[in-house]
């Protein structure tokens, strides 16, 4: 029986070691979101007093704790509901602005997008006074469209970014044949133009979505009853007894689950539906 060819040999080789890398590296990325649910689902006593991989007694006092304190429980609708405020209105906003990036050019074009990128570019604590006391003075602080509005200086300019590759990559004869169908600019706009660029407005909104969920220091100045975030009400945990681990990383676990449930959501719906164009 001839040996295997040396080349399927190295073929089998480098496939090995892709798997191997990449199994480590799926460990290396799962263990402390296990070690978080794990903890979770014990008593702080026991998590304080023992080191064990798995929980020695399996108890669910600590979401009990989120879905009956109304702090907790509404620390995630405030999120949810600014967060989702701030996804709708950047992308309206990016929409007509990356079109007029990609379709015309004009006097500091370059030097307009470039400046674009650079308020993306710039920590969130450069803007934080400045947005408190223009909140201030206007009675915006500790509302929803305070944090949504402060999120749009950043997730904007990212928007304006994504959007404008997809929209570059759409041929000009599109615009041009429709003008000469007699559409109408928002006709063609919505008819024709965003179908093609769905897949990109997925994307958008996912980044969207995700800096603005994670975003602590602007939501939490902004913010202290009404439109506090769960971010900042995870806090709470800390105090002169200590930090309460079981209720912190079982708020941690449910903090994951909107995030998953994106993408979820681009991943079955939102990319078939593009690409068959059915969505």
């Amino acid at each position: 029986m001839a040996p295997p060819p040396k080349e399927t040999t190295m073929q089998d080789k480098r496939r090995w070691m892709r798997t191997s890398m990449l199994v480590v590296y799926m460990l290396f990325a799962l263990i402390p979101l296990y070690w978080m649910l794990s903890i979770s689902l014990r008593t702080n006593e026991e998590t304080m007093s023992t080191f064990a991989t798995l929980p020695q007694h399996v108890t669910f006092e600590n979401y009990k704790v989120i879905f009956t304190d109304p702090s907790w429980y509404w620390g995630y609708i405030n999120s949810i509901i600014y967060v989702l405020m701030n996804t709708v209105m950047s992308v309206l906003v990016a929409l007509p602005a990356a079109y007029a990036f990609s379709r015309y050019r004009f006097l500091g074009d370059k030097h307009m997008f470039f400046w674009l990128l650079t308020n993306r570019m710039t920590p969130p604590a450069v803007f934080l006074l400045p947005f408190f006391q223009l909140y201030s003075s206007v009675g915006l602080t500790d509302t929803y469209i305070a944090v949504a509005l402060a999120h749009m200086l950043f997730n904007v300019p990212l928007a304006v970014w994504i959007l404008e590759g997809f929209m570059s990559g759409v041929s000009r004869e599109i615009d041009e044949t429709a003008y000469i169908d007699g559409y109408t600019f928002p006709a063609f706009f919505v008819k024709i133009f965003l179908p093609l660029i769905k897949s990109g407005v997925g994307v958008t909104a996912f980044f969207c979505f995700m800096f603005s969920w994670v975003e602590l220091l602007l939501a939490r100045t902004l913010t202290s009853v009404n439109a506090k975030p769960i971010a900042a009400v995870m806090t709470r945990t800390v105090s002169a007894a200590g930090m309460d681990w079981g209720v912190l990383s079982a708020a941690g676990v449910l903090t994951i689950v909107p995030g998953a449930l994106v993408i979820y959501f681009v991943r079955n719906y939102i990319a078939k539906g593009f690409a068959m164009g059915r969505v």
